[in-house]
């Protein structure tokens, strides 16, 4: 063969192999990266069995209550389509609450990204229960998501859950990918439903940004304090600084309830904040002392301050009353005086 003949044979075979190079690297699963004025990091795709040795499938709403801002839902229809975030809930808890707006954000940020968010609100007490009390809370709080009334507990339970509030992230391919007990982590989670937002946007080969400045977390400066006090029998959290003096109560598992006019509750803490979760049938006015004095600067947002210089709180709907918002943890001793017969006393939470 002559040597033209061999350069011609050789440049015929590279062809041929960077053809067959050119084919093999086509069939390979891509990494889609939206189009974007920003700069993003190459999404990672992990596939189903992988997912499956790390984390545990989704488990589904079961015999809902009620819903609110949605006529049904559940987690199954979204699987495939849409990324999904479980929140655990009560209204009367101060956590909770606080908790709520960066939920609201998140939601006004990234539900035309491909995020559900819902709201499972498993009570505490049976007031909890009442789907007119959730409903006024919802809207109290700003809440657009849906809701599910979880009344009994079941899907609580599916969870394994024992805790207010709680998280569950679960990705298109519904498993359960991340998950946040309690208050904090606001950064943390919201670059963790953005990566799961990005895997699904790559998966789904959509384009669009992901990426946002986190939302800005608020400030809350921790301190020693007090335990979270029950006034009901079911608990037996009662604490030895506590006390009813000189008047008559009545106890329930859930409650305490005072039968005669102008009793008193007595109670030494140390916290910033004091929150009480009370109700009555008719209005009634607790006039609120600390250290023997009215509050000053450090009264809650549900205190009256008369023009005759006492403090006091009105208190009938059945819910949680900011009684003290104080700058610092300390240890002072707060006392109520009920004006009348029949408020229900459920807990103390301190903040």
């Amino acid at each position: 063969m002559t040597q033209n003949a061999r350069t011609i044979t050789l440049g015929l075979v590279i062809v041929v192999v960077l053809k067959l190079v050119f084919y093999f690297e086509s069939q390979k699963p891509r990494r889609i990266v939206p189009e974007s004025s920003e700069v993003q990091a190459p999404i990672t795709v992990v596939n189903k069995e992988e997912k499956s040795k790390q984390y545990p499938l989704v488990k589904e709403i079961t015999t809902p209550d009620g819903f609110i801002n949605v006529d049904k839902i559940s987690v199954g229809e979204f699987i495939g389509k849409k990324v999904v975030l479980i929140d655990f809930w009560t209204y009367s808890c101060i956590n909770c609450q606080r908790t709520t707006p960066y939920l609201n954000a998140w939601y006004e940020k990234y539900k035309d990204k491909g995020l559900v968010i819902i709201g499972i609100h498993t009570p505490e007490f049976e007031f909890e229960k009442d789907y007119n009390n959730v409903k006024a809370a919802v809207e109290k709080f700003g809440i657009e998501f849906p809701v599910v009334l979880d009344n009994d507990y079941s899907t609580w339970t599916a969870y394994k859950n024992r805790y207010w509030p709680r998280k569950y992230l679960i990705d298109i391919d519904g498993y359960i990918v991340y998950d946040h007990i309690g208050e904090g982590a606001y950064e943390e989670t919201e670059k963790k439903i953005q990566e799961t937002l990005s895997e699904r946007q790559a998966l789904l080969g959509e384009s669009g940004a992901i990426s946002q400045s986190l939302t800005k977390e608020i400030s809350v400066q921790n301190g020693g304090k007090s335990p979270e006090t029950y006034f009901g029998s079911a608990r037996e959290t009662r604490q030895k600084n506590l006390l009813f003096p000189n008047d008559s109560w009545d106890t329930t598992p859930e409650f305490a309830q005072n039968n005669s006019a102008n009793a008193s509750i007595v109670y030494t803490y140390t916290a910033r904040d004091v929150f009480f979760v009370a109700e009555a049938d008719t209005e009634t006015v607790v006039e609120v002392l600390l250290d023997g004095k009215p509050l000053g600067s450090e009264a809650g947002a549900d205190i009256i301050k008369t023009p005759d210089g006492k403090t006091s709180v009105r208190i009938q709907e059945a819910r949680l009353y900011k009684i003290i918002q104080d700058e610092k943890s300390e240890t002072h001793t707060i006392k109520f005086i009920i004006q009348k017969a029949g408020l229900k006393a459920f807990t103390f939470t301190f903040g």
